[in-house]
């Protein structure tokens, strides 16, 4: 994995979009641009990077690192999203690229890692959950799709104990 750079963004904006039919992985209904995604992209930074993983054919999947609920007594956490392109899906990238999110958290000042996963998404639960996080919530049925609700799993990890 690498730091993004402003060339990755239609790719990263790309491998985003391919999850939205699927009504797994985001709650986006519609695709988004590159330019609705530049002032996300900008809140990335050297405390909440955003990391694009490589392969022999360019980037196949990106992990970002996002400031959670955005008040001062949050900065030791932060939420955590992985997304993998199709093709690239089931071959043990994400969990890789979680892995070394985990061990890259403590060198950005986070102990604690959120992740909000949809509650049917149980490849994306498997995914974590092998990463040590825990299931610590649920917020049920607050998501709305093509005339169907769906709840939210918390999932969260606790890196240290200080």
């Amino acid at each position: 994995m690498r730091s993004a750079t402003r060339q990755d963004l239609p790719r990263i904006v790309e491998i985003y979009n391919a999850a939205i039919p699927g009504r797994m992985a985001t709650a986006d209904t519609e695709p988004v641009s590159v330019e609705s995604r530049e002032v996300w992209f900008a809140a990335h930074g050297p405390k909440r990077p955003l990391l694009v993983q490589e392969a022999d054919d360019g980037i196949v999947g990106w992990l970002s690192f996002r400031d959670f609920y955005g008040r001062p007594a949050y900065r030791r956490t932060a939420e955590v999203g992985v997304y993998l392109d199709p093709a690239a899906q089931g071959q043990g990238l994400g969990g890789a690229m979680l892995g070394e999110a985990v061990a890259l958290a403590p060198s950005l000042g986070l102990d604690t890692l959120l992740a909000f996963v949809f509650a049917h998404n149980a490849p994306s639960l498997r995914l974590f959950e092998a990463r040590g996080f825990a299931r610590w919530g649920l917020l049920p049925d607050v998501a709305e799709m093509d005339g169907q609700r769906y709840s939210v799993a918390i999932l969260g990890l606790r890196l240290s104990g200080d």
